[in-house]
């Protein structure tokens, strides 16, 4: 059986995530998504309601699993016992700095393999960065997140995000 990880902030969880998640699905049988948390980065949602989000996405998934996780990378493959660790690339910025992160956790796990998934074009623009600014000026933000996402907000912040 071959898992791989797929490490982010997600805050929150996209369109583009989901994608990359999905994709991800048809390469392996089983997906770990970890859901970073760092305490020297400021988020709008807490680690566990992240959770929750791309829980409510994958429900009825059985393989996916979504964790909350603090630490490198090399250390989250070792735990896993799995060496792929998949990234979402939008663009040159994201390739540049996905590769500077890639030989720096190369470093410290030789066997790591980091498979880079290229967004659909339709996703490119979207980022967690879009959302909160949408989130913040309350506008819409359905056509940025998966459907189970925008009732998430719905439920637990208020308004309307779709």
């Amino acid at each position: 059986m071959k898992k791989c990880v797929f490490a982010g902030t997600f805050d929150p969880f996209t369109l583009g995530h989901m994608d990359t998640a999905e994709k991800s699905l048809r390469l392996f049988d089983e997906l770990v998504i970890a859901v970073a948390q760092n305490k020297r980065k400021q988020t709008l949602f807490s680690a566990e309601e992240r959770r929750e989000m791309i829980s409510a996405v994958f429900a009825g998934e059985p393989r996916v699993r979504v964790i909350v996780w603090e630490g490198v990378v090399a250390d989250l493959l070792r735990s896993e016992r799995t060496p792929f660790y998949v990234r979402g690339i939008r663009n040159a910025v994201d390739f540049e700095y996905e590769t500077a992160d890639f030989y720096a956790s190369r470093d410290l796990s030789p066997d790591m393999i980091t498979l880079y998934l290229p967004a659909e074009q339709a996703h490119t623009h979207i980022s967690s960065t879009l959302v909160k600014n949408c989130l913040a000026f309350g506008k819409p933000v359905g056509r940025y997140v998966p459907p189970a996402v925008a009732r998430w907000l719905n439920e637990h912040k208020g308004g309307t995000h779709v």
